[in-house]
């Protein structure tokens, strides 16, 4: 299993819209990956290291695939209408990566 993590830096004065994010772009994300897209998370940065200090990322998702073969067969056809879609919900440039998941609880 792969996991691919989408994440937007806390950059002040960036504009990111939490409720866009979450009920218009992943969903958008997972109708158009289909079963390429397992599940996905996601996350809303409230604070860094230390309960004061900012966030490092205002929001993220994770999104869940078999492999990455599977994972670039289901987003690859779609790529250009997901990240035309970014423009609604933020000006931030996402930073991206793919990670093997080696354990998961439960299962």
């Amino acid at each position: 299993m792969v996991k691919v993590s989408v994440m937007y830096p806390n950059v002040p004065g960036a504009r990111f819209d939490h409720t866009y994010y979450k009920d218009k772009h992943m969903p958008l994300v997972k109708r158009l990956m289909g079963d390429s897209c397992k599940y996905y998370t996601v996350d809303k940065g409230i604070n860094g290291g230390a309960p004061d200090a900012p966030a490092t990322y205002v929001g993220m998702c994770h999104i869940f695939s078999e492999s990455a073969e599977t994972f670039q067969a289901g987003f690859g056809p779609h790529a250009k209408e997901i990240l035309a879609d970014i423009a609604n919900y933020t000006d931030l440039a996402p930073v991206l990566q793919m990670s093997e998941v080696v354990v998961g609880f439960p299962g």
